[in-house]
């Protein structure tokens, strides 16, 4: 696997055990709806977050937020919408994106909550 897949899975999996730590349920993970990939579908309270997750082992080129592009957004909304009706869910939806950071032997850990209203 190349390196920077190898950085994708581990920042999703760092971001699931800082979700989950935080109180929020885990329903999906890489959950895919024709050219959409949501990195994690979760839960807490009412409100299911849809969560980008960016990870980067520098920021030299940006911050891992910075490279969530609208054609992204669109595709993530047209999944949502595919989710929730094939659900048959009655919630709020929020977009977060968690952007990790490789800082030295450790990983730096934002979760950004509604960011799509950031930007």
């Amino acid at each position: 696997m190349a390196e920077h897949n190898e950085l994708g899975k581990l920042g999703e999996e760092l971001a699931v055990g800082f979700l989950q730590k935080n109180g929020y349920e885990i329903l999906e993970t890489n959950w895919v709806f024709q050219k959409a990939e949501i990195d994690i579908i979760a839960k807490k309270n009412d409100i299911l977050a849809i969560v980008e997750v960016k990870t980067r082992s520098s920021i030299d080129f940006g911050l891992p937020q910075d490279f969530v592009k609208p054609k992204k957004i669109q595709l993530l909304v047209k999944a949502v919408n595919e989710y929730i009706v094939s659900k048959d869910l009655d919630v709020d939806v929020r977009f977060d994106i968690i952007a990790i950071n490789k800082e030295d032997n450790a990983y730096k850990i934002e979760h950004i909550e509604d960011a799509f209203y950031h930007f």
